[in-house]
């Protein structure tokens, strides 16, 4: 860790909190860079509603194994995937490093990507663990949140209103990661905003999944109003019930999306 040392981490209170979030990042990611990006602030924008072609890549590999047209053990050839969306190897080899993350495919010597599968039991551990995360951030954003951090969250719910009314699933779940950005944003707590956002990477293809099903999206932004109403009036101990709930029928969407396309 070049970046700090143990002057900095005793006498400076902003690079702490940097160390702990890059400690939090090694239990989610592994070992990164300490000089990295992902030692920066996190910023209500940090995750735009315009995702990179990386992003996209990893999207559409993601829908293929979860729909399963990609079956587990299947090897993922960059080349093959390059000529396939028309892309250099570059970016498919970032998209498919993030799902590594996710857990989504394993990285083999000699094999490069393989499809994985991950269990009921790691999926649930890992939507537990988001629930938590999420709703404390909720928590303390609504006892945190700027007055200016309240007019961007409210546009972004009454944006998403019209997403959801229009069917759109992939503009629609863009927006849910800048939604949810910005309450972790809100809870003015870096440290906690880069551990949430880690578990965030990790189950993002899983999340993203729920909203091909029927009525998702419309549910989905009644359970965001929820949130929102609490964050807005300083309410945290029901914005933290309604984030939990929330989740929770996140992961219930999952499994039922899963379920259908598995029969």
């Amino acid at each position: 860790m070049a970046c700090i040392n143990e002057r900095q981490i005793v006498c400076n209170f902003r690079c702490l909190h940097s160390f702990w979030a890059y400690i939090m990042q090694v239990a989610v990611f592994g070992p990164l860079n300490a000089c990295s990006t992902s030692m920066k602030i996190l910023r209500p924008d940090m995750q735009a509603e315009n995702p990179t072609l990386t992003e996209k890549l990893a999207s559409a590999i993601a829908d293929g194994i979860l729909n399963g047209a990609l079956a587990p053990g299947s090897r993922l050839d960059e080349i093959s995937l390059a000529q396939q969306h028309g892309v250099s190897r570059t970016p498919v080899r970032e998209a498919l490093r993030q799902l590594a993350m996710s857990g989504l495919i394993d990285m083999r010597p000699r094999k490069g990507a393989v499809v994985s599968k991950a269990t009921p039991e790691e999926l649930e551990s890992l939507f537990v663990a988001m629930a938590e995360m999420e709703a404390t951030c909720a928590r303390l954003a609504a006892m945190s949140m700027t007055p200016i951090d309240r007019r961007r969250l409210q546009a972004r719910h009454e944006a998403m209103t019209t997403l959801a009314a229009a069917g759109d699933p992939d503009a629609y779940s863009d927006a849910n990661n800048a939604f949810h950005s910005a309450i972790y944003a809100g809870a003015h707590n870096a440290p906690l905003a880069e551990f949430t956002l880690g578990l965030r990477r990790r189950l993002g293809p899983f999340r993203r999944a729920q909203f091909r099903m029927e009525g998702r999206l419309t549910r989905s932004n009644q359970e965001h109003e929820a949130v929102v109403r609490a964050i807005l009036a300083g309410d945290a101990v029901a914005a933290h019930a309604a984030m939990i709930h929330h989740v929770s029928l996140v992961e219930d969407a999952y499994e039922a999306f899963s379920a259908i396309n598995a029969a």
